[in-house]
């Protein structure tokens, strides 16, 4: 498919927040759709508490009770507006659309004390920002029913996001992500993803940073390298092209879960050649569909979440862009609960092993042009790779 170009129309909201839509083609006047609704002012800013035993950082945003929980498609915020109901997207319809959350647990600059009180008790407070997108006017779609051509148009509304949010000052990390389904604990259901930019490193990305950097001294390479060349070389490849490659992780948590990697590492979405662009929808919608395939096509939608990691700001920038994509679901009308060991310890116990989950997502897979769907022999690993 042609590299998809992005054309941007940026608006204000009522109460100052802003409005991106994106398009696909030039000479949509998005701007001659004001929003007219009284809307209360934004909340205050939240706050970060540390916690001094993890040293992870915890966001109170009490504000966030009262946002939309489960609203009808008459009354959806994410549809576009019409004549009787005017909803956060002025327009009467859009293509991609990205907003600034009116109920966000990150937001506004950052104090110019960016650290507040001594340990065991300290805190900041602002800094950060949550973004909305919308991937489609159309309220009944799924991420996996759209077209290639609008995959590639949110590719480009990601990537410049990506770029606008790390100007931001004290952004240390931008994480795009899309939860899907009820049981992931969705509150809308039009399909539509977030992006936050943190002024902090999110626990899991610290612990990534960390083990990277050990990673590099002990043997002077990257560790997502070696990841990426030890799955090639092992037996759960779920599919792959000329630039991607999705496959089951060695330890995998969930039941179901497949991480998605350009083979030619980049730190985040602005680093992505025209190659990896144009490669990229084809690739990630044939793994959304196998997932939602997982359990027969009578099955209801698959819950699942999608988690893209990024680079930090600060260098080394060595964190490879790659999505995790994982579904609660373990079995027809059973879920992977996260009880005691998980919510409480942090230690995953699964019950499906990762190379059969690899060989079910194979088997859900179309034979289609360009991806692989047969599983790889397995064979040695590569030169400076462990056997």
């Amino acid at each position: 498919m042609p590299l998809t170009a992005a054309h941007k129309s940026v608006i204000r909201l009522a109460d100052g927040r802003e409005l991106i839509y994106f398009d696909s083609k030039e000479g949509q006047d998005r701007g001659a759709y004001p929003d007219t609704r009284p809307l209360d002012p934004r909340p205050a800013p939240g706050e970060s508490r540390f916690d001094p035993l993890l040293g992870e950082w915890v966001t109170v945003a009490g504000h966030r009770q009262v946002r939309p929980y489960h609203p009808g498609p008459d009354v959806c915020p994410l549809c576009p507006s019409t004549a009787t109901r005017h909803s956060e997207i002025p327009a009467p319809d859009y293509e991609v659309a990205v907003f600034e959350n009116r109920f966000p647990s990150l937001s506004g600059p950052p104090e110019p004390e960016e650290l507040i009180g001594p340990l065991p008790r300290r805190l900041r407070r602002g800094g950060g920002r949550c973004e909305v997108i919308a991937f489609t006017s159309d309220h009944d779609a799924t991420f996996a029913s759209l077209g290639e051509d609008r995959v590639g148009l949110i590719l480009a509304a990601w990537t410049d996001r990506t770029a606008s949010l790390f100007a931001l000052p004290g952004v240390e990390q931008v994480y795009v992500f899309e939860n899907a389904g009820a049981e992931i604990g969705v509150t809308l259901s039009h399909p539509h993803g977030q992006i936050y930019a943190f002024p902090y490193l999110a626990p899991k990305m610290a612990r990534v940073v960390e083990r990277l950097a050990a990673h590099l001294e002990h043997t002077s390479r990257n560790l997502y390298d070696d990841v990426l060349a030890a799955e090639l070389a092992g037996g759960r490849i779920v599919l792959e092209n000329a630039e991607w490659v999705a496959f089951v992780p060695f330890a995998a948590r969930w039941p179901y879960e497949a991480h998605l990697y350009p083979r030619r590492r980049v730190p985040d979405f602005t680093a992505l050649d025209d190659a990896q662009r144009a490669a990229f929808p084809g690739a990630y919608l044939d793994l959304l569909r196998r997932f939602q395939r997982l359990f027969g096509a009578d099955a209801p939608p698959v819950p699942y979440i999608a988690a893209w990691y990024q680079a930090p700001a600060g260098p080394p920038r060595d964190v490879a862009l790659h999505t995790e994509v994982f579904t609660v679901r373990r079995a027809p009308g059973r879920l992977k609960y996260l009880a005691g060991t998980e919510s409480g310890m942090g230690a995953f116990m699964n019950d499906i092993a990762p190379e059969q989950a690899a060989a079910r997502l194979r088997a859900v897979g179309e034979l289609t042009a360009g991806s692989r769907t047969a599983p790889r022999p397995a064979r040695s690993a590569p030169p400076g790779l462990p056997d």
